[in-house]
């Protein structure tokens, strides 16, 4: 409190000598503080699961505990989260009110977040007595010996990750009935103090909704089920059902092209560690399937010359903006295409930073699309001046849908960090630390640059699959060991770690060839 008038936003975690502590810890030694507000990645993440906790138990303080059988909080919805409730409760427009005002009166109490360490048997034995068997399945394969219980008031819950001290941190939030759930609206990182407009997007939700009844059919809708699954079932078989449901996507979004007698160009864009490369050759496969003959093109090779790429507030060159793009030629050559003439397509040399003309030209056949991969495929610019009856544009991403339990999802961020930290070892050589310290940067390329057109999309794909970390981790892992303990992204590889803690791993050999992890842990038959 002495040193909240300094800083602009609530200050809600410390960094005690470079480790990351609670608020409500006591000092035993004189030490640096680093003061952690809302404004920054890991303070907003503990507003938004100090929220979640909040939430939960207003939600049972106005239904009564008997009458709810769970509250599952889902995925991202508008700037905020997408929830549902099962039991003995009609979900209405009065009931949510009452939850809202029951939070409000906790804000307003300051009831405090209180925190204890309790044996993991302990723990297990107490999640089975709430009924919160989702719990006790995740700490049946945790190997550590304590567990962290959080509550307010009477109410005990697990969260993984910090918290703030008390409700009163929690002033800003809205509910709004929205499908068969509810949605808690949340201020965003830039602006932790307002609570924006809802703006569903509704074609992602959908995506979201279908893949979240895909793992509810196969009995995973959490972390323990996965686990159940590996440790008791064929892991080949859950394997193969969850490549076998995207393949029949693929096939459906390639019979949508084809039914489309106009379509001449299929514009794939999607945010970093999505698959965009894999997907467009598993798309290729089948439109030839379908009649279709798929040439593929990058928009990468229609890079402008080094010297006329804008630059940036700090004077590097900005290759992830529209500008960086020769758009006009581009447009150009792609009509010249669609008139019948012959092109000759560049291939751009990153090296000499310029556009190089040495293949053959190309015309496109009677029974020919171009696949075009992109950061800027969604962006009406792109291809501002080619009719829209020949376009058909596809948003993908990986969109998490498994949570770690009722109350703690995966954030589709973080399932595209471990996706990149393992391709970037690999592919790149570049280390973890490395990874994790351009995150923001290409977050917030993409919240310019792909998120505000994805809702123009003619198809939406979820590259997610449910047991991907499982084989993920094998490799992300030694990754974030590496991250050294007095940098400023030690924290951050931490909670990975953490999270990364509750799945078991299986063997990769048992993802398909060409599977989509393939693009990220190698030895698949689709990329070089």
């Amino acid at each position: 409190k002495e040193y909240q008038h300094e800083y602009e936003h609530d200050i809600v975690l410390v960094f005690v000598d470079g480790r990351l502590q609670e608020l409500f810890k006591t000092l035993k030694k004189d030490c640096k503080l680093e003061f952690v507000t809302t404004a920054d990645s890991l303070g907003y993440k503990a507003y938004r699961r100090s929220m979640s906790l909040m939430l939960v138990k207003a939600v049972y303080d106005v239904a009564e505990h008997k009458n709810i059988d769970k509250v599952r909080i889902h995925y991202s919805v508008s700037k905020g989260y997408y929830c549902t409730i099962e039991g003995n409760i009609e979900l209405t427009q009065e009931f949510l009110d009452k939850v809202e005002r029951r939070m409000r009166t906790m804000v307003e109490k300051n009831l405090p977040i209180q925190k204890k360490s309790v044996h993991t048997d302990d723990a297990i034995a107490m999640f089975g007595e709430h009924g919160m068997y989702d719990k006790e399945r995740l700490f049946h394969y945790r190997r550590v010996s304590r567990v962290n219980i959080y509550s307010m008031n009477e109410f005990e819950d697990y969260y993984y990750g910090y918290m703030v001290p008390s409700a009163g941190y929690l002033k800003y939030f809205k509910l709004y009935l929205y499908d068969e759930g509810f949605v808690i609206q949340m201020p965003t990182q830039g602006e932790p103090e307002k609570v924006p407009p809802f703006e569903p997007q509704n074609q992602l939700f959908h995506v979201l909704q279908e893949s979240t009844k895909w793992g509810d059919a196969q009995g995973i809708e959490t972390v323990g089920d996965l686990n159940d699954k590996i440790t008791r079932s064929d892991v080949n078989e859950l394997v193969l059902v969850q490549e076998a449901l995207q393949e029949e996507k693929i096939a459906q979004i390639a019979e949508q092209v084809r039914v489309r007698s106009d379509v001449r160009f299929v514009l794939i864009a999607g945010p970093s560690s999505s698959s965009k490369t894999t997907f467009s050759h598993r798309l290729s496969v089948q439109l030839r399937a379908n009649g279709l003959c798929p040439y593929p093109i990058a928009v990468d090779n229609y890079f402008k010359e080094r010297e006329e790429t804008p630059k940036d507030e700090n004077g590097n060159y900005d290759f992830e903006g529209l500008g960086a793009v020769d758009v006009e030629l581009f447009n150009r050559q792609l009509q010249e295409l669609l008139d019948g003439k012959e092109v000759v397509i560049p291939e751009f040399n990153f090296v000499t930073g310029h556009k190089e003309y040495k293949g053959r030209p190309k015309k496109l056949k009677e029974n020919e699309v171009l696949v075009i991969e992109g950061i800027h495929c969604l962006n009406p610019e792109l291809t501002r001046n080619l009719p829209d009856e020949n376009k058909f544009k596809i948003y993908i991403s990986a969109l998490t849908t498994l949570n770690v339990d009722d109350h703690n999802r995966i954030p589709t961020t973080d399932g595209r960090l471990i996706r990149r930290i393992v391709r970037d070892a690999r592919t790149r050589g570049h280390s973890a630390q490395k990874t994790i310290a351009m995150w923001k940067s290409v977050r917030d390329g993409e919240n310019t640059n792909i998120f505000p057109f994805q809702e123009k999309a003619d198809a939406m794909f979820n590259s997610s699959l449910l047991y991907e970390l499982a084989a993920l981790k094998t490799y992300a892992e030694p990754a974030l060991f590496r991250v050294p303990m007095d940098s400023e992204e030690y924290a951050e590889a931490q909670r990975l770690l953490k999270f990364l803690d509750y799945f078991l791993a299986i063997n990769p050999e048992e993802v398909p060839l060409n599977s989509i992890v393939r693009e990220f842990i190698g030895g698949g038959i689709l990329l070089d």
